[in-house]
């Protein structure tokens, strides 16, 4: 015990633990009780917050070099495996619950507002109070082990989420999708666990950092598939190639539950694992390669995808992945901080994005109920000119589109700048990342364009929204619009939690990092000249990006959804998401339910086990039953001779 507030750390996840309770008693006994289910789902969000704040500020005070670790019982005593529930807080964690609870809390906030009228309000609270309670557990776990926990719990969460409205069979299947392809990523977590265990003896990060440098050989062939296999997991997750589809899928769910998943939790666990076993990476060249050229690949074809999507929400969940990818980038590099970084100005102004695309969704909804139209309320060709009649909105959307696009001084620029910068220094001793390095810009340059497109077609030109509909559309009610106006200042200024010494800044997320990070890039810098040049082109790309779509799109020209024609050529390509889908129903999908229906159901199931063994047992049985029946004659001569036959037999075997 520190005897500080650092002491009270299992309160974070408590909290949201005791709301997923007491909203899931109010979902079965009193679900129209929308108004105590707020004040609990949003109130033990808003404490946990609390408690991070006290958490950070203490542990800022205790100074501390090591993780301080707090076991609270003991979970599995098994031999060897000696395993605590135990949570950790130091200077990555922290970092995390300042985003989860903080963000969290917003996007509660918002969902009052979003969800009110929906018959599974309180359902719906209990589900994202537990998400975030996992989450907790996840980024606080002082064990792969317990860490799993959370990690499972998310994907269960998102599975409940995505699927919320459950009646409509697609919200159904979208649900399911997230939950197997996860679990396929997840195959790779529990096997990196048992080759952590077998290789080290321990599965506590203290001890297994403590451990690995000498337990295993640097570049080996261990410690490599080690780190693949955590990946592989990251992978799954986090939505990179090939685990990555589930993703846009997963926009079935209501809009603040995708701001959740996107912004604060589940898919940035992924970029955290690697953060958080930096070591092991650093001691695997290989597969830190692997995580930066997958980050670097996913980012760029995740966003020429995010080109051609029409719904504002669909565009969203690719840049989603695409910015994912630059987060690999940066810890795969070995720019631990810088990873970290974007994901904290990600949280902010991706938050900011998803919930201002909830605010339209609902405007449009609320237009269409009042007119009685059954027209795509997501759909951007429905949109159009909106920014007469949701300003806020508006110039909130404005400000995390250009911190997204990397434009200075927003959070986005200073972000994506040093994990840009980090691999092209990388790339002065190692070529290959140049080639990472290029395919970021060009990243940058298609996500200010995409960006750019989103807000045009959505804010700008000519309503395609219908004559009837515009007198309805307007804000929406401020328990919304407030927590945008948050995220906006955030979105802003978030940048200087990590403004670089270049800039006459403190770096203060690379100081505070330094404890938990180990830097496996080159140990030398670039030249201020060179800096600046690099921070020009990242610069000029992004106003390029914007330039260029206010310049090639013409929204006037563009007809409502209903009206629209089809894609053609390359266009068609990219709106089908590069057919991605259809070739893994092909090759997988196609091919495992033939195999399943025909060789395992039909041959395994049905021939070999029920023909075969069950029926076949039976059927012995009652040949069996049918012979000796005539030797059951009831004449006692009969069963003399045979007695007799019996013990000849007996005889003639023992002498014999």
């Amino acid at each position: 015990m520190t005897e500080t507030a650092v002491d009270q750390i299992w309160l974070a996840p408590a909290l949201a633990l005791l709301g997923f309770v007491l909203n899931g008693v109010l979902s079965l006994a009193r679900p129209r009780a929308k108004t105590l289910v707020s004040v609990i789902g949003v109130g033990v969000l808003v404490a946990s917050f609390v408690v991070a704040l006290g958490v950070f500020r203490s542990f800022v005070g205790l100074h501390a070099e090591e993780p301080v670790v707090f076991r609270y019982w003991s979970w599995m005593p098994v031999g060897t495996l000696q395993v605590d529930f135990a949570l950790q807080v130091d200077q990555l964690s922290t970092v995390m619950l300042l985003v989860v609870t903080g963000v969290g809390s917003l996007i509660h906030l918002f969902s009052v507002g979003y969800m009110k009228d929906d018959p599974g309000y309180a359902r719906y609270f209990a589900y994202l109070n537990l998400f975030v309670f996992f989450m907790l557990v996840l980024v606080l776990g002082a064990s792969f082990p317990v860490m799993f926990v959370g990690w499972e719990g998310v994907g269960l969460c998102s599975y409940l989420l995505i699927g919320f409205w459950f009646s409509d069979e697609a919200n159904a299947n979208a649900g399911r999708k997230a939950f197997i392809m996860n679990r396929i990523g997840d195959f790779g977590f529990m096997v990196a666990m048992f080759m952590i265990f077998w290789s080290t003896g321990s599965l506590d990060f203290v001890t297994v950092f403590a451990h690995a440098p000498t337990a295993l050989v640097a570049g080996g062939t261990s410690i490599t598939a080690i780190t693949l296999f955590l990946f592989l997991g990251c992978t799954g997750k986090s939505a990179q190639i090939p685990l990555y589809t589930w993703l846009p899928d997963a926009m079935a769910g209501p809009t603040p539950v995708s701001a959740l998943i996107h912004a604060a939790t589940m898919v940035t666990a992924g970029v955290y694992l690697v953060a958080r076993c930096n070591l092991l990476f650093a001691m695997a060249p290989v597969a830190s390669a692997v995580v930066a050229g997958v980050g670097a690949l996913t980012a760029l074809f995740a966003a020429t995808i995010a080109l051609k999507q029409w719904d504002i929400k669909k565009v969203l969940a690719y840049s989603t992945i695409s910015q994912l990818g630059y987060m690999f980038l940066g810890v795969g590099t070995g720019a631990i901080s810088a990873g970290m970084f974007h994901l904290i100005t990600h949280a902010f102004f991706k938050a900011l994005l998803f919930l201002g695309s909830g605010s339209v969704i609902y405007a449009l909804h609320r237009a269409y109920h009042h007119t009685h139209s059954h027209e795509d309320a997501q759909d951007m060709r429905n949109m159009g000119g909106l920014a007469r009649y949701m300003p806020w909105t508006t110039a909130l959307m404005w400000i995390a589109t250009l911190a997204i696009a990397g434009v200075p001084p927003l959070s986005g620029f200073f972000s994506k700048d040093g994990i840009l910068s980090a691999a092209f220094l990388r790339g002065t001793v190692q070529p290959v990342w140049l080639v990472f390095w290029a395919l970021g810009l060009v990243t940058a340059l298609l996500t200010a364009f995409y960006m750019t497109r989103l807000m045009i077609y959505t804010f700008h030109g000519p309503s395609r929204t219908g004559e009837q509909e515009q007198p309805h559309l307007h804000e929406a009610p401020w328990i919304m619009t407030g927590p945008l106006l948050v995220l906006g200042v955030l979105s802003a200024v978030g940048g200087v939690l990590n403004v670089p010494e270049l800039i006459r800044g403190n770096a203060w997320l690379d100081r505070w990092l330094e404890p938990v990070v180990l830097p496996f890039s080159p140990h030398y810098g670039l030249s201020n000249s060179t800096e600046w040049l690099l921070i020009g082109i990242a610069v000029a790309v992004a106003v390029v990006g914007i330039v260029g779509a206010w310049r090639l799109l013409k929204p006037q020209q563009l007809v409502p959804a209903r009206s629209a024609p089809e894609e053609r050529g390359f266009a068609r390509v990219l709106r089908n998401k590069w057919y991605v889908d259809e070739i893994y129903d092909a090759l997988i999908v196609r091919p495992l339910v033939w195999f399943s229906r025909e060789v395992l159901w039909k041959q395994v199931d049905q021939r070999a086990i029920d023909g075969a063994a069950v029926n076949g047992a039976a059927r012995g049985a009652r040949a069996l039953g049918w012979a000796n029946r005539w030797l059951q004659t009831g004449q006692v001569g009969m069963y003399v001779a045979v007695f007799v036959v019996g013990v000849l037999l007996l005889l003639w075997r023992a002498m014999s």
